[in-house]
């Protein structure tokens, strides 16, 4: 088994020996340049770009100065150089500056070009020569072309891959493409040449490495040159010109990770066509998951002089992958949270609504009260209160906080005790507690809206009670079943400070028998709670001459879970 490196040191250290090995087995049987002596290069230099010398006089390529080459011509240099405008293989022209008054370069004059097109739709730069380059190119204006080659004579900089997004109106209509300037001066004239910024080909790669999420590099072993497509340089977030060495891509290759990009490496370097795997990054401090695959380059001589490397970035399958399994889990947890917190809410709800004790009955009143989950297990927010008080009548309220589970138990908890405290001040009546448990609520910015009646019911079974945006009571009286009048009701529990609520008066007879409820009882999917209330009236109408026990039994086999969104609360209170 060949050693496998598993720190980024020895792997760097490996891959400069190994490629050391190829550059002295390359440097034997290379060819050797003759003649880079002294002197050679300036020798080489004398000579002019027609061939001719410049201590000789001569013309080149205007047709007006006789061969190239011949005794006696005078030299020309600016001919010289429109003579090999046409040996570029991209448009290519000799540009004059055209100035104004004040020195300012307005425009440029083609001198001469070539017959290379940068489009179908563009002319060839040699039908221009003479006239103007915002003639003849009139789409550079709005790119700031005229500026940028300006910039070259006063500065003396070359124009690199100057981007113009070249727009022109022709008689066919409008033609668009984008064009790349390089530009240099020469003599107080530009050269320049501009090409298409990507050709079909080019782009249809770009689409597929975009695509794909993907990307190529090769990296040649005995020049150390290196080449990315600009897939791979979008992988690695890196620019498209200063790709990453070997090296400085085993220093980016995550600790745990570096033994399989060194079996990578080393096989290529081995000549082999090792399996391809997924190798983590940490590229700008993320983590990226890419699968790597690799081909050595070999020549003649059987050594490989460079590797090419295909990427494929797996990140986001790798996080949707990791996301899908962190649901599970967390859905797994949540499950086995909901069961606790249903015991635990369960158990504090049979603490905070326990089944009242007989001393109403000495006042000739029966209660019964029953609480509906929406789901099995389910807790809510829904309360009840009915108790004696010291000064003799009877507290009875209903209410509903928003929501499910412990909080909703907790928020239930805090307005049930808050009202058995407020209900002890001697001399209030069912509009004051009500609006001072909505100061309470309103007061409190964690808190929540909800929904409630407060009532007293005094020794002649009068009931005064008041209204928080809450259903109406239910009143079943010989055989006939009515919502009590709510003209008074007022506003939700914590949404309008300052509310002052009023009270309704209600005597109650004997055989009377009064059920409050919350909301989740008339609810249901797709139905208007006019139509649920409707429904519970008929119930309770079959329910005359039935205690207030037989009745909640009767009205909770009426209760179908499925149709309900909400938990219930029931208080029935009948009169003897």
């Amino acid at each position: 088994m060949p050693f496998t490196p598993r720190d980024p040191e020895v792997l760097k250290q490996l891959i400069a020996r190994e490629v050391e090995g190829l550059r002295s087995a390359a440097r034997r049987h290379a060819g050797v340049r003759t003649g880079e002596g002294a002197g050679a290069p300036e020798e080489a230099g004398t000579a002019c770009a027609c061939g001719g010398s410049p201590d000789r006089a001569h013309s080149c390529g205007d047709g007006t100065g006789g061969a190239a080459g011949d005794e006696g011509a005078e030299h020309d240099p600016w001919g010289c150089i429109c003579a090999t405008l046409p040996a570029i293989p991209v448009s290519a022209a000799l540009l004059v500056p055209v100035r104004d008054g004040t020195g300012r370069t307005v425009d440029f004059t083609v001198r001469a070009g070539n017959h290379v097109r940068a489009a179908e739709w563009l002319e060839a730069p040699d039908r221009h020569a003479g006239r103007r380059l915002l003639e003849v190119q009139p789409g550079a204006a709005a790119g700031g072309l005229i500026g940028a080659l300006s910039e070259v004579l006063s500065s003396g900089r070359a124009l690199r891959a100057y981007a113009v997004d070249y727009t022109e109106h022709r008689t066919d209509g409008l033609h668009r493409t984008p064009l790349l300037y390089d530009a240099a001066s020469c003599g107080g004239n530009v050269l320049a040449t501009w090409r298409p910024a990507r050709n079909r080909t080019e782009l249809l790669s770009l689409d597929a490495q975009y695509i794909a999420s993907m990307g190529w590099g090769t990296w040649d072993l005995l020049s150390g040159d290196v080449a990315w497509s600009e897939g791979l340089a979008a992988i690695f977030r890196a620019e498209t010109g200063r790709p990453l060495s070997l090296a400085e891509l085993c220093d980016a290759v995550l600790l745990e990770d570096v033994w399989r990009f060194g079996r990578l490496l080393t096989g290529l370097l081995d000549g082999e066509e090792p399996p391809g795997g997924e190798i983590r990054f940490s590229v700008l401090g993320e983590v990226r998951t890419v699968h790597l695959v690799g081909h050595p380059v070999i020549a003649t001589d059987g050594l490989p002089w460079a590797v090419h490397l295909i990427a494929r970035d797996l990140t986001a399958q790798v996080r949707s992958r990791q996301r899908l399994a962190s649901s599970r889990r967390y859905g797994e947890l949540l499950e086995e949270e909901a069961a606790a917190e249903r015991r635990v809410a369960s158990v504090l709800r049979e603490a905070l609504l326990p089944t009242h004790s007989a001393e109403l009955a000495e006042l000739g009143l029966s209660l019964a009260t029953a609480y509906l989950p929406a789901e099995s297990e389910a807790v809510g927010g829904d309360w009840y209160k009915c108790r004696r008080l010291p000064d003799g009548r009877i507290l009875l309220a209903v209410g509903d906080a928003c929501g499910h589970g412990l909080r909703a138990v907790a928020r239930m908890a805090q307005q049930r005790h808050a009202l058995a405290g407020l209900a002890h001040a001697p001399g209030t009546d069912a509009g004051q507690l009500t609006t001072w448990l909505n100061e309470l609520l309103c007061a409190d910015p964690a808190a929540e809206t909800a929904t409630g009646i407060i009532g007293h019911i005094d020794a002649g079974h009068t009931l005064r009670w008041a209204c928080a945006g809450h259903p109406a009571p239910l009143l079943l009286r010989d055989g006939r079943a009515e919502a009590l009048d709510t003209g008074h009701r007022g506003p939700l529990f914590g949404l309008v400070p300052g509310h002052a609520y009023a009270t309704a008066t209600v005597r109650l007879r004997p055989g009377d028998l009064l059920l409050l409820y919350t909301d989740g009882l008339v609810e249901r999917r797709g139905e208007d709670i006019t139509e649920g209330i409707a429904a519970l009236m008929a119930v309770l109408v079959s329910c005359a001459g039935l205690t207030p026990q037989e009745t909640l039994d009767r009205v909770m086999g009426s209760f179908v879970v499925e149709d309900h969104e909400d938990d219930t609360c029931l208080v029935a209170l009948g009169f003897d």
